[in-house]
């Protein structure tokens, strides 16, 4: 509730509650996501809107065996529940797996040691033409200093390769010191190797794309997104240069 309360008051508008299964430390098995509405009887309303905060359910399969992806390849009836479902491959042939072939919205990229493989272009251009994005943790920088210099390395050693695209800034904070408001995060993005542009969609349309994403994969064809554009008449006049606006008047 605490951690909810400061993500409502530093601006995000969604948060998303990440259940991690970890194959290497004992047998586990996928089980149905806790809702929202058990833990949270009532959600602070958005600043600005009267729209309340969304809470979005998450799986994250740290994934050290090929055995492993098969929880992903099959239709699974608790992996439907999730709303966003995202991979943390341990290998080099576990991440070419996880872009190519795995049904996940996110792959996850290790910053808290040194990457024991070099990032490919072709498997991380199919998962960007599949739709799928890669997550960057920003907590271990705040942590650690010797975490700070993994996870600069890493990224950069990945945006030489994706070239900024399709990229997502999160926090897997565990507590409410750990988080940093939209903006903060967008200029720990520049560090990374993003541009201003880049750094800004990684905290904002890229997480509304990655959501869409898990919505499609729920449903037989596709999720159509529509947004309201305010028609601006007063730019359409300014367009119009003075010579002309004399004439016609």
């Amino acid at each position: 509730q605490n951690i909810l309360t400061v993500c409502f008051s530093v601006g995000y508008s969604a948060v998303a509650l990440n259940h991690v299964i970890d194959f290497k430390e004992k047998k586990q098995e996928i089980i149905k996501p806790v809702s929202p509405s058990e833990l949270f009887p009532s959600l602070p309303i958005v600043q600005g809107t009267s729209k309340r905060i969304k809470v979005l359910t998450r799986l994250t399969l740290v994934v050290s065996d090929p055995s492993h992806c098969n929880l992903l390849r099959s239709t699974s009836a608790n992996t439907r529940l999730y709303d966003i479902i995202a991979v943390f491959p341990k290998t080099e042939k576990l991440f070419h797996i996880a872009c190519t072939t795995l049904d996940v919205d996110l792959v996850c990229i290790n910053v808290t040691e040194k990457l024991p493989f070099y990032f490919r272009r072709p498997p991380v251009n199919m998962a960007i033409d599949r739709g799928i994005y890669f997550e960057l943790l920003y907590t271990p920088a705040i942590k650690d200093s010797t975490m700070r210099r993994y996870t600069i390395s890493n990224a950069i050693s990945l945006m030489q390769i994706c070239k900024g695209k399709n990229i997502v800034i999160s926090s897997a904070a565990e507590r409410p010191l750990e988080l940093r408001g939209p903006y903060d995060v967008a200029n720990l993005g520049l560090l990374f190797g993003l541009s201003e542009g880049e750094a800004k969609a990684a905290v904002s349309t890229n997480c509304r794309a990655a959501m869409l994403h898990g919505e499609t994969r729920k449903s037989a064809c596709g999720v159509v997104y529509t947004v309201k554009k305010p028609h601006q008449v007063e730019e359409e006049e300014t367009a119009v240069p003075a010579c002309k606006k004399a004439k016609t008047q």
